[in-house]
C-alpha cells in the first residue's frame, strides 16, 4: 500500500512538472517545437499504473490543459481520452515493446490527437496556416525515450524500500 502511495506522489510531482513545462514561456522560434509534456507523462503513468491512471484522469488532465492554454473546453480533453484509452487497452504490449516501437505508437497517437485538435480549431476558424502545427508530435516522439527513462528511474527511486538498504 505504501508503494502505491509513493507512486501516486511521484505521478503528481511529475504531472505538476509537466504542466510547468507546458506553460513555460519559450522564444518565438521554439514555440512551434514545444513537446506535449503533459501527454507524455500521462502516457508513461497510464502504462505503468493502469489501474490508477485511466480515461477519467485523462479527461481532467485535458480540461486542465484547456484552461492553461485558453482553448475550447474539452478540446484537449477528448484528445487525451483517446490517447489514454488506446494506451490503457495496449499497456501490456507497450510495456514489453522496445523504446523505438513505443515511440512509433506514441507518434501515431499524438498525430491523431493533433488532428482532432486541428479539426476543432478549423471548425472555430482558428486553423493554423503551416505544417509546423504538427512539430510537437515530432519533438514529443523524439523525446519519448528520454522521458521514459527519466520517469522509470524516478519510479524506481520512489518504490525502493529504504528500510533494507545499508
Amino acid at each position: 500500500m505504501a508503494t502505491v502511495s509513493k507512486l501516486l506522489k511521484a505521478g503528481l510531482i511529475t504531472m505538476v512538472a509537466a504542466f510547468m513545462l507546458a506553460i513555460m514561456p519559450l522564444p518565438n522560434w521554439a514555440v512551434e517545437l514545444r513537446p506535449e509534456w503533459v501527454t507524455l507523462v500521462l502516457i508513461y503513468w497510464a502504462m505503468t499504473v493502469p489501474s490508477k491512471i485511466g480515461v477519467t484522469m485523462a479527461w481532467f488532465t485535458g480540461l486542465l490543459l484547456d484552461v492553461s492554454y485558453g482553448t475550447l473546453m474539452g478540446q484537449h480533453a477528448i484528445g487525451m481520452v483517446l490517447v489514454i484509452y488506446v494506451i490503457h487497452i495496449q499497456h501490456q504490449r507497450l510495456r514489453v515493446a522496445s523504446l523505438l516501437q513505443q515511440a512509433i505508437v506514441i507518434f501515431g497517437l499524438l498525430f491523431v490527437k493533433q488532428l482532432l485538435i486541428l479539426w476543432v480549431d478549423g471548425m472555430l476558424g482558428r486553423a493554423p496556416g503551416s505544417w509546423l502545427y504538427f512539430m510537437p508530435t515530432v519533438t514529443s516522439t523524439v523525446l519519448w525515450p528520454w522521458v521514459y527513462l527519466i520517469l522509470r528511474n524516478l519510479e524506481q527511486k520512489f518504490t525502493v524500500d529504504k528500510q533494507y538498504q545499508y
